[in-house]
């Protein structure tokens, strides 16, 4: 009896696999076929031998790239003390703080300032808490498995964003100075600090649906919000810290000495020393081939708080966007800029390059997909924001490279900023800010044109972090 069992115990894995192949699966003869077709020369049994204790990149790095040593550039912005986001997806609140920073500085003659990240921060974490809780009443009528109601609850928070949030946050609730509210630790690693507000505004979610469905009124579902949003706001301000309301600063100038000390609030400091209408004064460009260019688009949800502005961009060809990035540079003026910052990019130099790695050659094939069909795909997406601040031009007056200031500390890319070629510009560059003085009046209108609205889960919605 038991050898009997054994026998068809032993046999039992060959019969599932058997009955597992069925149309389309690979059957034991396309394996084979697939086996056959592999090479096996001493090269190839080489490669093989060194993948196995060393990194794809460091065997299909090129390492005759000269732009992997030039870091001359014909115009650029004065950059002041690079700052560092850390383990968090900030990059979007970074990047927009120092295009504001980089005004400020000037203006002044200040030396390394920098705006407190955390203050803002905590602001739009409430936000956008607030911004789920009050789009799951709004559509607390849709059954759980609707695309939306999904998307929602897959995606009740991050710290990821755009230069909306940064338009919204520091109009709504002003910007203190980073001493007055400096980073803490969970400002600088976020991860588990939004996994738990997460976790808490999903069941809060839930509550509200559940409360919508036994009809309850939107006075009553108002203010369980409100609750919940308390809750909310305690986990942050333990996580964070309280933001202040009121606060004394002195401004010093380039070599360390007191100009002025006075007392501010949040909204007054940021007038003073901002004083931009910063939801008024830009133009979100973006360069999409898979979609049609010369129209405007806007991004269902793609904002940071329920009030405030809808991500919404001109879609342009990259020969468009250009000129008008490089009138901003040669102005001194930054700019936010988003890209895909994970191709090709050379960790040791500093250097994003379509030619540092060869991993056409490294594995004998070909990668022929161009921008549109990686957008299509999902296989390239906005992924980083950082501030552009130099381009280098040629005789003709052509760009060849260009620099941003990042936000990753100085001791990366070339002290603290990373070097893009104009054709890695092409491929993986995705958006740019820019100020309205420097766009054509033909632009402006068509900025302004009723704008295609996407979904919450088109390809595009990918937050910078």
């Amino acid at each position: 009896m038991k050898k009997i069992f054994l026998t068809l115990l032993l046999a039992a894995p060959a019969f599932t696999l058997s009955a597992q192949v069925g149309k389309g699966g690979i059957t034991p003869e396309m394996l084979e076929k697939i086996k056959s077709e592999q090479p096996n020369s001493a090269a190839d049994r080489a490669l093989r031998t060194a993948l196995a204790g060393t990194s794809i990149n460091q065997l299909a790095k090129n390492p005759n790239n000269p732009a992997s040593s030039d870091t001359y550039f014909s115009h650029s912005v004065p950059s002041k003390g690079i700052t560092d986001q850390q383990s968090s997806g900030r990059c979007w609140l970074f990047t927009g703080m120092n295009v504001m920073r980089a005004k400020m500085i000037k203006k002044y003659n200040l030396g390394a300032f920098q705006f407190s990240q955390s203050y803002s921060f905590f602001y739009d974490q409430l936000e956008k808490s607030n911004l789920f809780l009050q789009a799951v009443i709004d559509n607390a009528k849709k059954p759980m498995d609707d695309k939306l109601v999904e998307w929602l609850f897959k995606n009740p928070l991050s710290d990821g964003g755009t230069f909306c949030g940064v338009q919204d946050v520091m109009m709504k609730y002003g910007a203190v100075p980073a001493e007055v509210m400096p980073e803490s630790y969970n400002a600088n690693n976020t991860s588990r600090m939004s996994a738990i507000i997460a976790l808490k505004l999903r069941e809060y979610g839930l509550a509200l649906r559940q409360g919508a469905a036994q009809g309850q009124k939107p006075a009553v579902l108002e203010k369980r919000k409100v609750e919940m949003l308390g809750t909310i706001y305690r986990i942050l301000s333990t996580c964070l810290g309280e933001p202040p309301t009121t606060f004394k600063w002195t401004m010093k100038d380039a070599n360390g000495r007191p100009v002025s000390t006075k007392e501010y609030t949040p909204k007054s400091f940021y007038d003073e020393y901002v004083g931009e209408d910063l939801k008024n004064n830009y133009v979100m460009l973006m360069n999409d081939p898979s979609r049609p260019y010369h129209r405007t688009y806007t991004i269902d949800m793609d904002r940071h708080s329920y009030d405030g502005a809808q991500w919404t961009y001109l879609n342009l060809p990259i020969e468009e966007i250009k000129p008008l990035a490089i009138a901003s540079i040669k102005d001194s003026t930054m700019m936010y800029f988003s890209c895909d910052v994970g191709k090709f990019y050379d960790s040791k130099t500093g250097v994003l390059c379509t030619e540092n790695f060869d991993y056409a050659t490294l594995f004998d094939t070909d990668f022929p997909m161009d921008k549109a069909d990686r957008i299509r795909t999902f296989a390239s997406a906005s992924s980083h924001a950082m501030t552009l601040m130099a381009v280098d031009l040629d005789a003709e007056g052509k760009p060849t490279k260009w620099m941003v200031e990042n936000s990753w500390g100085p001791n990366s890319g070339v002290k603290g900023h990373l070097i893009m070629t104009d054709k890695w510009f092409d491929e993986y560059m995705f958006r740019v800010v820019v100020e309205k003085r420097f766009v054509p009046e033909k632009l402006l209108k068509l900025y302004n044109h009723e704008p295609t609205r996407l979904p919450a889960w088109d390809p595009l919605f990918s937050e910078d972090k």
